[in-house]
């Protein structure tokens, strides 16, 4: 996910102000497992009123006498959802609906299998953003980070619990429908209807399932491997966006081949009306509508495509592992953009990040696993997320060197592709195929609030061909770290470790540098004074 700021060319990964959501929604591991999920929904013209049937097929964990599905209810306004029936093998089951979820009364055994079937309407107040795009043509675009699909789907609305889904869309025939998976079925129907299928046979957490309903143009640039690659532009913006979004079939090879295999049957690169600048829904990405032709639209793609594998695939297991989404997409767009464009285009990419993370931290001293926020999700898009994630990844890959940092990475995708993880999983990973023990590195750099804040000072004895340099830690908690620095116009590289309060470092000089320049290499997250 990238957040777009004023200026709409730019990439903005920071605090989306002023937005929150609720922390309505199910805990942690409730007490089933989605199987699947089937959405018949009806759109219309004339209304902003959708109606929809539910299949939602679930796993019990332990007995149970209910069922608890997320739905936004009615709050003596005119949107919100309301369930007409819940049904079990066409019969009749008692529930109860309040504000945020519907409590269906059921009989379950640990390890059974049920569907229930949701019949239920209304107007959504979020999550299915139903507007007119900037050509002034009606779109239904989904939008469900964090928790915001139960906004217009019964569902367990929570990042943990991942399920295949089918949406079945029927709308005015001049609309093109997208989503998730592949199309299975576009039918023509009276009335001037269209039946759409589309089906996602990979388990998908409800924040990544969407469908788009807009005046499509349509373009099919080419295939990567056995995976179709398509764009889906407003017709007006036809033939910059078909150029723009045709830059995925030299992202999506890079991240095949670095990564690993793409976990689903397509690709489609999305104009939309989402909230966000981009938005990572599996294998429907969406796009900001001034994305088409936008200065930045390459690193908007490479970031999005990038959560294909982390945040999509491999899904934290909860909302305050958010790093391992929007961490891990930072720096893969550097290493992309690093490996298309060179090494300076990397330090450049670190270097403006590094500003934004000794912002955030003048501002706010919380560390990037921020247990502290139970509801309010959008809070946790912030620098810490994205560009102090996306930095610890880097200075993992330095540590580590290419080889070991890759073969973790690599091991970590496939161990938890298609499931969730947390940040001690990915620990856990990296521990494995480095033989390091990695403790200290994750306590400090994503539980610990803050970063380095070093104060750097230098001085020469002539009588004694003596440099001295002298750094302090400012901050209050001391970081362990290596540093290095370079001397006038040599170019090598010095390293010192430092873990104390004042490290002092002495080199024999026959003449006093014209420089001395820290961290020259851009490899170390730190606030230099």
């Amino acid at each position: 996910m990238v957040i777009p700021t004023k200026r709409a060319h730019l990439l903005m990964l920071g605090l989306l102000g002023g937005m929150m959501i609720s922390a309505k929604g199910q805990s942690y591991k409730p007490d089933v497992d989605v199987q699947h999920y089937l959405f018949s929904l009806t759109l219309s013209d004339t209304s902003n009123m959708i109606r929809g049937t539910a299949d939602v097929t679930v796993r019990f964990l332990r007995d149970a006498i209910w069922l608890r599905l997320d739905l936004d209810g009615k709050k003596g306004q005119d949107t919100g959802m309301t369930a007409w029936s819940v049904r079990e093998n066409g019969i009749d089951l008692s529930y109860e609906q309040d504000g945020a979820s519907i409590l269906v009364h059921t009989k379950a055994g640990a390890g059974s299998l049920h569907t229930y079937t949701v019949q239920y309407g209304g107007i959504p107040r979020d999550g299915l953003i139903i507007s007119s795009n900037k050509f002034g043509k009606r779109t239904f675009f989904g939008d469900n980070w964090p928790n915001r699909a139960h906004d217009w789907l019964p569902c367990i609305d929570h990042p943990s619990d991942k399920a295949p889904v089918d949406f079945i869309v029927t709308a005015p025939d001049h609309y093109q429908v997208v989503s998730n998976g592949l199309k299975i079925e576009d039918t023509l129907l009276e009335g001037h209807l269209r039946r759409t299928h589309w089906q996602e046979k990979v388990p998908l957490a409800t924040k990544v399932m969407v469908i788009g309903v807009a005046d499509f143009a349509v373009d099919h640039p080419g295939n990567v491997g056995d995976i179709p690659v398509y764009s889906y532009v407003f017709p007006e913006n036809r033939e910059q966006g078909f150029h723009d979004y045709a830059m995925a079939m030299g992202i999506l090879p890079y991240y095949i081949r670095t990564i690993g295999p793409f976990a689903f049957e397509k690709l489609a690169n999305i104009q939309s009306k989402t909230i966000f600048g981009g938005m990572e829904n599996a294998s429907a990405i969406f796009y900001y509508e001034n994305s088409v032709g936008a200065r930045g639209v390459e690193e908007l793609m490479a970031h999005e495509i990038a959560h294909q594998w982390f945040g999509d695939a491999v899904t934290e297991t909860q909302w305050q592992h958010l790093w391992l989404s929007e961490g891990f997409a930072t720096y893969m767009t550097h290493l992309y953009m690093e490996n298309k464009y060179g090494t300076d285009t990397l330090k450049a990419g670190l270097s403006a990040d590094r500003i934004k993370v000794i912002a955030f931290a003048a501002e706010r001293q919380i560390p990037v696993v921020d247990t502290t926020v139970k509801g309010q999700y959008m809070k946790l898009l912030n620098a810490n997320s994205y560009q102090k994630g996306g930095w610890v990844l880097h200075m993992l890959r330095r540590k580590l060197g290419d080889t070991l940092f890759w073969r973790g990475i690599d091991k970590y995708f496939a161990l938890y592709n298609g499931r969730n993880a947390n940040t001690d999983d990915f620990e856990k990973v990296m521990e494995g195929v480095s033989g390091q023990n990695l403790r200290l590195f994750f306590k400090q750099w994503l539980y610990t609030p803050g970063l380095p804040v070093l104060q750097v000072s230098r001085t020469y004895d002539a009588s004694k061909a003596l440099l001295t340099i002298q750094v302090t830690q400012e901050q209050g908690h001391l970081f362990s770290f290596p540093l290095e620095y370079s001397l006038g116009n040599d170019p090598k590289i010095y390293r010192v470790n430092i873990r104390d309060k004042t490290t002092l470092v002495h080199l024999s000089l026959s003449s006093r540098p014209d420089t001395v320049k820290m961290d020259p290499q851009v490899n170390l997250l730190a606030d230099f004074h």
